[in-house]
């Protein structure tokens, strides 16, 4: 075989890999597009079918950006305020998890102080702490921030504590016999040891986070994508809060592909995207 026939085969051997990675879920998508426009096609029907809602909402999706001042703007600004408010929210909660989860982890003394108050919080849902938030911080714009982080904080702390318990004692040994000291063994041993527990508990603590802020969003308004659908529901707008799902869903995705992928870097190779 030449070298142009090895690089054919290559090139052929990876477009049959991306297509059987990418075709079937074109495929599903399709398939339950055409079953949505059969179903809400007729005049009976109480939601609009897909045809519908792309002609309803067109000027939404061709102009994102635009911006009339107030709370009248593109689908992109609302979007942008609601991944502002959980980015922070979110890093907070991931920085401050992932530090208690190794105390907690590597601490038993810790484990029994700290573990049964983490357990009675973790069961308070989320928009629980809305009402308190904005009596203490009387704005809800840190109000949601303070849900986000409330939200995210408890899958990472609890995952980061598994994956630390569960570091082999043959790994702790040899950091001994190499005398790392603490910095060292975080980042050499500890960290890609237990970066498949602490990056399950990101994944999941991003997709907590970004399904709070929707729903805190509706209570506190302003710019946000919740505000957004609650303000197309007060309209009857029923299209646009299909757009708006769409939006929420696809960025949803993407938030946890990415911790994936950074999960996969840093835990260099021992985390599957």
């Amino acid at each position: 075989m030449t070298a142009t026939q090895s690089r054919l085969h290559a090139l052929r051997v990876r477009a049959i890999h991306v297509a059987g990675v990418v075709l079937p879920p074109i495929v599903m998508i399709a398939l339950l597009g055409v079953v949505w426009e059969i179903l809400c096609s007729s005049p009976t029907a109480t939601l609009p079918p897909p045809s519908k809602v792309i002609s309803d909402t067109w000027e939404l999706i061709a102009h994102p950006l635009y911006d009339n001042g107030g709370n009248d703007k593109g689908l992109f600004w609302h979007l942008y305020a609601s991944l502002k408010r959980v980015g922070l929210g979110y890093l907070f909660a991931s920085t401050l998890g992932i530090a208690l989860g190794v105390l907690i982890g590597s601490s038993k003394w810790a484990m029994r102080a700290l573990d049964p108050l983490f357990q009675v919080l973790r069961t308070i849902p989320p928009l629980a702490w809305l009402p308190l938030s904005l009596a203490a911080f009387r704005d809800g714009q840190p109000s949601a921030i303070f849900v986000i982080f409330i939200t995210a904080i408890w899958p990472v702390i609890i995952n980061t504590a598994v994956g630390i318990r569960n570091i082999p004692q043959d790994y702790r040994n040899v950091a001994k016999v190499l005398r790392l000291n603490g910095a060292e063994f975080f980042t050499t041993i500890m960290l890609p040891a237990a970066a498949p527990y602490i990056f399950t508990g990101l994944r999941i603590g991003i997709g907590l986070s970004w399904l709070a802020i929707v729903a805190a969003e509706m209570l506190i308004g302003g710019v946000g994508i919740g505000f957004f659908i609650w303000d197309a529901w007060n309209s009857s707008l029923i299209s646009d809060i299909i757009l708006a799902l769409v939006y929420v869903g696809v960025i949803g995705f993407l938030l946890d592909r990415l911790i994936a992928v950074v999960g996969k870097l840093v835990g260099r190779g021992t985390v599957s995207v």
